[in-house]
């Protein structure tokens, strides 16, 4: 048996590190946490100073039991999770989980795993860094009792089933905020003059600076143009540099490779946890945009080897945020040496992606000289403008291009790559001139990487809560990511050419959006009951404030249960007057009355989702029910018109005849359907029901037909109702009611209906619907429950 026994996270690390080690080493995974906090009530002890009770959950106890036999023969235990809070209370879980000793445990770390890394780190160890694990502890346990706190609230005053958490409703109020930021734009238009001089090659633009509002202003400047004289006014020429930008943290990797490879963050972490294990690069979670003497040298070499001296420019970056604690380098290649990487495609691309970035920090400015031409107007006060670059070293980017996003400005329309040679005073030719009308933008719709960027810059999360809050975020239903389709806008221009002047009216697209985060409308219900009545849990300079308090635990600076006390108890105290005070939230608003009926027509959340509702709920003198429609896939209960709402109860309608039966769409229970000669048909998700013609309500009948006939193995005159049927799972009897499992000695072709009323006989007779004759009702797990002690705090008062 080996001497040592190395313990890390993943196996995929374990089998890299194995390699650099000799036979007194055994490298085991503990597969990430190996235990958690209980999921019952009894969790944290509010009363005993916040103590929790953990467990090993089932399927990590044959990894704990193994890892407890090899480090009971092992001389040493060296715990080598990885180097930030997350990776030290690992490290700490298995120190106490496995019963481990001091004398014969030692904590190690590195950023990167390669030989050398792995053999300075066993070189200096060190013991257990219990602020580490503090400031992990305290996020564990404060988030813990904001989501077991805060979420029966919501099932009680919102909808059943919903939850919260400190950080994930940040993020959904940035969404809801700006989602309500650009229903209240009013987009205003306005003339951008562009002319174009010159002949032949020798054309450029030159833009006008100021914009007119009105089109009769616009026309006016056009109109004195025709005579007038064009001549340079002045030149200015000046040298321009760029620099390349840091090397990447967790932040601006989650958002580059969103801009470049359309990654999600999500995806982009997954991806670049394997590089880090395969010893590719160095740690993937990490603020700090330092690089170690090693690497600088590494890529001062590879540059100056690759594209020689000149392009070679040592940076020392320094990271902006102060608690910058849990790493000690940026994402870089281990290898400067190694351009690109074998592996899957993603691997591959992400791989390059950081190596450019890294590289490229190390090389020289980008060169230009800019010319900016300003274009006197002999009949008008106002100069025209025209700007040109031209590269003269590139320095960085021969390398690497940061690229930008959406929200950022456009390039100019007065803006060229080159401008001809110019001299002041020179007389230019006209080609032609256009007034283009254009509309002002509201902000930008996040994506899921400039939304990382937002709560990076209001403090609020780590590199290592990016990626899960907004995977949480999307997966309770709060946000949704889709594209939508823009809506044509008709816009003017005005062109004036060989001395005269012709006016269009153009279309555009506009209002698409790709890749964007939209809330959905429980999503924003549940927002406004937190803002109402937990300001703290969703204001952004608090949030902020507990992630900087979280750092001075980490410090050794502050006590991790004190700050508990002091946010619990507030917190509790907020918890218990909403239930006992707040109204039901549903969002409800009363868009008008119907034109036919009189009846009031209003729109809420309910338990299935928004709905319209025309008519007042039944009471004891009004007998008669409201109508109810569901809304449409993209609409809004903020934003939806009266119009829009009353077009939602136009079904059921026909919509063709086929085999000479009417084809109906209607809603029922389950979702939106097609009825035909006595049959039914669900209607895919992104059919919308509204939209349903006949060419496709015949597909899908034909479709369904199709599928049934695949379905059917056998049935009996003896009885319709019984069929041998082929399911998810395989062949199975259906009997009436009753789902009927097919033995594996019987062959569903030449059973019998005698034999299918036997099987049928012996299945439970309380068993409905469900797979194989079992209870189609799946066991409910026990509800989640807020911790007890809040009786033990209540004793406080």
């Amino acid at each position: 048996m080996a001497k040592n026994l190395l313990i890390v996270e993943s196996p995929a690390k374990a089998k890299t590190i194995e390699g650099y080690l000799g036979k007194d080493f055994t490298v085991k995974s503990s597969y990430g946490h190996i235990r958690d906090l209980v999921k019952s009530e009894d969790a944290i002890d509010i009363a005993n100073n916040f103590k929790q009770k953990y467990e090993v959950p089932a399927d990590k106890k044959q990894v704990v039991s193994e890892l407890k036999k090899l480090a009971k023969e092992a001389e040493m235990v060296w715990l080598a999770s990885d180097e930030d809070r997350e990776g030290e209370a690992i490290s700490w879980h298995l120190f106490e989980t496995l019963d481990l000793k001091d004398v014969s445990t030692k904590r190690i770390v590195f950023h990167e795993i390669t030989k050398p890394a792995i053999l300075k780190a066993i070189d200096t160890p060190r013991k257990i860094d219990y602020n580490l694990v503090n400031a992990q502890q305290a996020r564990r346990v404060l988030d813990r009792l904001v989501g077991f706190e805060l979420s029966p609230v919501l099932w009680k005053k919102v909808k059943p089933s919903l939850s919260a958490g400190r950080v994930q409703s940040v993020a959904v109020r940035l969404i809801v905020d700006r989602e309500r930021e650009i229903n209240k734009f009013k987009s205003e238009a306005s003339f951008k003059i562009v002319a174009i001089f010159g002949k032949g090659k020798e054309t450029f633009k030159a833009e006008l600076p100021e914009r007119f509002p009105k089109q009769e202003d616009a026309e006016k400047f056009l109109q004195d143009c025709i005579s007038a004289d064009f001549d340079v006014k002045s030149l200015d020429t000046r040298p321009t540099k760029r620099s390349p930008a840091a090397p990447f943290t967790t932040s601006t990797l989650q958002q580059e490779a969103s801009r470049k490879l359309g990654y999600s963050v999500a995806r982009t972490m997954q991806v670049a946890q394997r590089l880090y294990e395969s010893g590719y690069i160095t740690y993937m979670r990490t603020d700090s945009v330092n690089l170690s003497e090693l690497a600088l040298n590494s890529a001062a070499s590879e540059i100056v080897s690759a594209y020689g001296e000149k392009y070679h420019q040592q940076r020392r970056y320094k990271t902006k945020n102060a608690s910058a604690q849990e790493a000690h380098e940026a994402i870089r290649p281990t290898y400067f040496n190694n351009h690109s990487i074998d592996g899957e495609s993603a691997e591959k691309r992400l791989y390059e992606l950081i190596w450019k970035r890294a590289i490229a920090s190390q090389m020289s400015e980008a060169q230009f000289e800019k010319t900016t031409a300003k274009i006197g107007i002999s009949t008008r006060s106002e100069d025209l403008a025209a700007n040109g670059e031209v590269m003269k070293f590139d320095g960085f980017l021969k390398v690497y291009l940061e690229s930008k996003d959406d929200e950022d400005e456009p390039q100019q329309d007065g803006e060229n790559a080159i401008l001809p040679p110019l001299t002041k005073g020179q007389r230019l030719a006209l080609q032609e001139m256009s007034a283009t009308e254009r509309f002002s933008r509201p902000a930008a719709r996040y994506t899921e990487a400039s939304l990382v960027k937002k709560l990076e810059e209001l403090g609020i999360g780590r590199p290592s809560t990016y990626a899960p809050t907004i995977s949480t975020i999307q997966n309770r239903g709060y946000v949704v990511k889709e594209e939508r389709e823009g809506k044509q806008r008709n816009f003017r221009v005005l062109t004036l050419k060989e001395g005269s002047i012709v006016k269009e009216e153009k279309t555009e697209n506009t209002g698409a959006e790709r890749g964007k985060l939209f809330p959905t409308d429980i999503g924003a219900v549940v927002n406004d009951f937190l803002v109402q009545y937990f300001k703290d849990i969703v204001d952004f300079n608090f949030t902020a404030s507990v992630e900087k308090q979280f750092d001075e635990i980490a410090q050794g600076m502050k006590e991790w249960t004190a700050m508990l006390h002091d946010f619990y108890n507030p917190f509790h105290k907020e918890v218990e007057n909403t239930i006992e005070k707040a109204d039901k939230a549903t969002g409800e608003r009363e868009l008008g009355i119907h034109p036919e009926s009189g009846k009031k027509v209003s729109v809420r959340i309910g338990r299935f989702g928004p709905f319209v509702q025309v008519g007042e709920s039944a009471t004891e003198e009004n007998e008669e029910k409201p109508l109810y429609a569901s809304l449409r896939s993209g609409q809004s209960i903020e934003t939806i018109s009266l119009e829009e709402a009353l077009e939602l109860f136009k079904l059921p309608k026909v919509v063709g005849e086929y085999e000479g039966k009417v084809m109906k769409v209607a809603i029922g229970r389950f979702g939106p359907y097609i009825s035909h000669n006595s049959a039914f048909v669900s209607l895919p998700k992104e059919i919308d029901p509204h939209d349903v013609t006949e060419e496709q309500a015949i597909e899908l009948i034909n479709l369904k037909r199709k599928k049934d006939a695949e379905k059917l193995i056998k049935s009996f005159d003896e009885d319709p109702d019984v069929k041998v049927l082929n399911g998810r799972w395989g062949p199975y009897i259906e009997f009436g009611k009753l789902n009927v499992k097919i033995p594996k000695d019987k062959d569903p072709l030449t059973l019998t209906y005698e034999e299918c009323k036997a099987l049928a006989d012996a299945t439970p007779k309380d068993a409905k619907k469900g797979r194989f004759g079992k209870a189609a009702a799946a066991t409910k797990p026990a509800a989640t429950k807020a911790p007890a002690k809040k009786k033990a705090a209540a004793k406080k008062k």
